[in-house]
């Protein structure tokens, strides 16, 4: 598993930038990203993998910027076991919580848009370990026992 994009937004219904990395605080989240600061959503991470399903469920391809996540991976399922941890490059996460599809997906990516990412829309993470995360990182996870 590897991490193929990298997205941050000032805020929100701010459009999202692609960049090739980022820089991640623990405890605080991604430099330049509207959650750095929150107390649990640091980091949100999906599968390009469940993007493709959703997309041929929607009937068309988008951008996986287009669901306001920060990483993609190329493949994989990512966990949404609270507790499990997820390393990139150097820095550890730790999954807080399953993320729901946001609403507005239909206002940007067509109707039909939430419904098709529904269980495929990754998981929120809290930074346990700063470092760089950059595109082609490799990625693996350490399930909770």
């Amino acid at each position: 598993m590897k991490v193929i994009a990298i997205h941050l937004a000032k805020g929100r219904r701010l459009p999202v930038r692609a960049v090739d990395s980022a820089v991640a605080e623990a405890g605080a989240g991604l430099v330049g990203d509207r959650y750095h600061g929150t107390r649990h959503r640091h980091v949100s991470i999906q599968s390009k993998e469940f993007l493709d399903r959703a997309a041929a469920d929607l009937g068309h391809d988008f951008d996986p910027g287009a669901t306001r996540r920060n990483i993609t991976v190329d493949s994989g399922e990512i966990p949404t076991k609270p507790g499990t941890r997820i390393t990139i490059g150097d820095v550890e996460l730790e999954v807080v919580r399953l993320l729901a599809p946001c609403r507005l997906l239909d206002d940007d990516m067509g109707r039909g848009a939430a419904a098709a990412m529904r269980g495929r829309g990754g998981s929120a993470c809290r930074i346990l370990r700063s470092g760089t995360i950059r595109t082609g990182d490799t990625v693996t996870i350490t399930p909770v026992d």
